[in-house]
Formats: C-alpha cells, sequence, structure tokens
C-alpha cells in the first residue's frame, strides 16, 4: 500500500497564505489588487534577455559546470568582494536554481534530525518546510518589536541549546523591511562564535535599499566567513523571479556537502541562463537604480497613506518591497483584517501571522508588485475599508 514519507507526514502543513484565498475570490471575476505576492512588477531588463537570446542561439544548450559557469562564478567574486566586503574564490561560490534552492542545500547539507535552527520572528515561513524535511526543528526566537524589530542578542540566546547547530537570518528583512545594523549584525556574530553556530544568512533583497540605508553581508564581520553561508539571488533587484536563478557563497570545506545536495537534485542551474545573469551583474548600475527608485516613489506612497488611516500606523521601510503595518488599533486580528480586505475592498494583503504570532498585529503590503496607480487605487480602496470601520 502506497504511503507518504515521514517528512511529509510528519512535517508542518504548507502554508500558502492569502494565495488560495485570492485565487478563490478571482475566480468569481472581482478585480483583485495584488499586494501580497513577493514579486517585482518591473520587466528584466533588456540587456539581459538579449544575452541570455544570444546564449541560447550560439549553442550554449548543453550540459555545463555542476557548480555554475566559471566567467559568472567570477564576476560574482568580483561583485561579492567589491560590494559586500565578502572574501572568496570562484570555487567557494555556487550557482543554483533561486535562493530557494540555495537555502534547501545548506540546510539539508547541515542539519541532521534532532538538531536545532533558529529562525528569527517575524520569520520567512518558506525556510520552514524546509527546515522540517530535514528531521531538525525550527525554534523561534523574537525581535524586538517595541524598537522596530530589532535584533537582541538576549532573545535571541535564551533559545539556544545543546541541539542548537544554526541561526537563519533574513537581511534586509521579509516582513519587517529592517536593514539590520552592523552593531546588531555583530551581536549574532558574538553569538555563533561563542557557541559555535552556523548563520544561514539569506541576502535576497540586498540591493533594494531606500534613503541611505547600508546592508552589512554578516560573512564580512571578523571570525564569521567560515561559519557563515550567505545566499543571493537574481530575482527582485534585476526583476528576474521566473528565471529561477541564485547564487550562495561559502568557505571551501562547506562546497563539498552542499555540492552533494544540488547535484543529486538537479546536477546543475540551466546552462544559457547564466549568460543573462553574467549581463546582469557585470551590466550598467543605473539599471537597477532606476527599479529601485521605482519602488521608492512607491514605498513613500504607501507608507503616507497607510499612516492616514484609522488605526493603523507604518514604521517607514529601510529595505526590501514590503510595509508591515500595525494593525492593532483597529481591534482586529491580521487574519481578520486580511479577509476582510478581500472580500469588502477586494485588495489583497497578507496576514501578519503568516510570519508567526509577534507578526499577527500587522499586515504585510508589497509595493512593489504592482505600477504607481495600480498601488494608489489600492490605497484608495484599503482606506475606504478602514475609515468604514
Amino acid at each position: 500500500m502506497s504511503r507518504f514519507a515521514r517528512r511529509i507526514t510528519q512535517t508542518s502543513e504548507k502554508s500558502y497564505g492569502m494565495f488560495q484565498k485570492a485565487a478563490a475570490k478571482s475566480a468569481t471575476g472581482a478585480d483583485l489588487i495584488h499586494l501580497e505576492l513577493g514579486r517585482p512588477c518591473h520587466d528584466t531588463p533588456d540587456h539581459i534577455k538579449q544575452a541570455t537570446i544570444k546564449a541560447l542561439l550560439d549553442g550554449k544548450v548543453h550540459y555545463s559546470d555542476l557548480q555554475g559557469e566559471l566567467p559568472l562564478r567570477q564576476a560574482l567574486q568580483k561583485k561579492l568582494f567589491e560590494y559586500n566586503n565578502i572574501d572568496v574564490t570562484a570555487g567557494e561560490i555556487l550557482v543554483t536554481n533561486g535562493l530557494t534552492q540555495a537555502s534547501y542545500a545548506a540546510f539539508m547539507a547541515l542539519l541532521d534530525e534532532g538538531d536545532e535552527a533558529i529562525l528569527l520572528e517575524p520569520f520567512y515561513p518558506q525556510h520552514v518546510n524546509k527546515i522540517e524535511m530535514t528531521g531538525a526543528k525550527v525554534v523561534l526566537a523574537p525581535l524586538d518589536r517595541e524598537n522596530g524589530f530589532r535584533i537582541r542578542r538576549d532573545l535571541i540566546e535564551a533559545k539556544i541549546t545543546q541541539r542548537t547547530r544554526m541561526i537563519v537570518l533574513v537581511n534586509p528583512c521579509n516582513p519587517t523591511g529592517r536593514v539590520y545594523t552592523r552593531e546588531e549584525l555583530q551581536e549574532l556574530a558574538d553569538l555563533a562564535i561563542k557557541y559555535d553556530l552556523i548563520i544561514v544568512s539569506d541576502e535576497v533583497y540586498e540591493q533594494i535599499l531606500f534613503q541611505g540605508a547600508e546592508h552589512t553581508s554578516i560573512a564580512s564581520l571578523p571570525g564569521m566567513k567560515e561559519r557563515t553561508i550567505t545566499m543571493f539571488a537574481f530575482t527582485k533587484a534585476y526583476a528576474m523571479d521566473g528565471w529561477r536563478l541564485g547564487y550562495l557563497a561559502a568557505d571551501a570545506a562547506l562546497m563539498p556537502g552542499l555540492m552533494k545536495i544540488t547535484m543529486n537534485e538537479v546536477t546543475h542551474v540551466n546552462t544559457f541562463i547564466q549568460d543573462g545573469a553574467l549581463a546582469a551583474v557585470t551590466g550598467p548600475a543605473s539599471v537597477l537604480q532606476d527599479m529601485v527608485d521605482d519602488d521608492q516613489k512607491k514605498r513613500d506612497l504607501v507608507v503616507q497613506r497607510l499612516n492616514q488611516m484609522p488605526g493603523v500606523t507604518c514604521a517607514m521601510p529601510e529595505g526590501t518591497i514590503y510595509a508591515f503595518p500595525d494593525i492593532s488599533g483597529t481591534g482586529l486580528s491580521s487574519q481578520e483584517v486580511a479577509d476582510a480586505l478581500l472580500e469588502k475592498a477586494h485588495v489583497v494583503v497578507e496576514a501578519g501571522g503568516f510570519y508567526g504570532a509577534l507578526g499577527d498585529s500587522h499586515i504585510r503590503v508589497c509595493f512593489g508588485s504592482q505600477s504607481y496607480e495600480r498601488i494608489e487605487e489600492g490605497m484608495d480602496r484599503m482606506a475606504g475599508f478602514f475609515n468604514a470601520l
């Protein structure tokens, strides 16, 4: 008799947040404004597309380097050194099918059954199931909500046990929009060194920064390169979410274990799209900045409008494409607000409880997923809803 493995039956149910409810509502013909999906609204820049088309027409259609095409890894090596202050060789870079595969490889290579992995709450839900599938346990350590969801050493250290193997960091942070300071990251690094822990650092939003916010890669701090797996993607900054392309940087000692996972999973990343990635890394920075400038205009609009709505307060995101407004003044839970906005305003946002109990007094609003005009309409609809409460 057929049955599922324990990694399916004994892990938490995969949660899709508002996705399924929105799909059902959309099927009725409702004109929904989607502010829940973490996807860029921009098209992939043309020079990236053209480089990919050329590679395809030039016959780059066969197996390639298992670790990623060498010219791409060399360009990423230069970028990591100059932008992230991470000094790695091309051999310490692994090109992956998005950050999703990079994180899966990191968890599968380093976690055993019975290990514990700490997630900072509010957390990114997509990391949960991957950790559980290794047989490890997810442990939540709260951020300091009263101080802008700051990293606080004592709140994290209290969750460390003899079974703790790693801490998972998302910086800039989805869902809060925080960009952690060097001082905050040093507190985390001090814990990793004291307790001999691995840091798995999700830095997919590293280049979406606003008004002088500075991103620091934790691997660049003293003593952290050899104990950090830093993960990146072309998804957000280059509007390449459908390309499923990312990479990780890790110490050479970790690379064989990581590659054992990826080689058995997909062999290697699609060959010809790596030329597109190379064009992205080596192309004009102005293309990326234009998209970030557009996101900042929409961010400013969303925060201004949200702060005018009764029962709602919203801090200014320092990075990412998300606002995380506090809706506790309404007296409703985040799920109640998200459901009501869908039904009454036809605006889809994500309930803050999707990111853990600490987020339940918030909703997440993605301002990067729609045009400015569509965002304006979404804010008008949301204002009508909150004004009517």
